[in-house]
């Protein structure tokens, strides 16, 4: 395995997600965490599902934009979604479950469109990593 090109370093302290606090080392990500009132939480703060969509969403683009670049595919008013769900597994502990929402505007066929998502969902990190783990459904709509 090949060195790390960038290692993203954070710190949960406190009451985890009930009330804790994540920093990243260079302290630009600086929240607060609240199990959300769906949870049976405050709500009123962040939470790690949310902050996980954040990261795969904004990733997924990115890798959107590279594989259309690569393709020399131009994106106009591209958009990922991320839903992540947090469900409860048989054994008592979690398990989750996502889906990404890619919008393609500029006039690209829905072929190209799906060609480009599935391709971004083999280069994104987070697809890589969760893949066989968490199941993804993937819908891509054009404009």
């Amino acid at each position: 395995m090949s060195a790390p090109l960038y290692t993203a370093i954070a710190t949960s302290t406190g009451e985890g997600r009930a009330g804790g606090r994540a920093v990243t080392d260079d302290g630009l990500l600086d929240v607060t965490l609240a199990l959300p009132k769906s949870l049976g939480g405050p709500g009123g703060a962040t939470n790690p599902e949310q902050l996980f969509a954040a990261g795969w969403s904004s990733c997924f683009h990115s890798a959107l934009k590279l594989v259309a670049a690569q393709r020399k595919v131009a994106l106009v008013d591209s958009t990922v979604v991320a839903e992540v769900s947090i469900l409860p597994t048989a054994a008592g502990g979690f398990t989750l479950t996502a889906a990404l929402q890619v919008h393609v505007g500029g006039g690209i066929t829905r072929d190209v469109a799906e060609s480009l998502t599935a391709a971004a969902h083999e280069v994104c990190p987070y697809s890589a990593a969760t893949r066989g783990n968490v199941p993804v459904t993937l819908t891509t709509t054009v404009a």
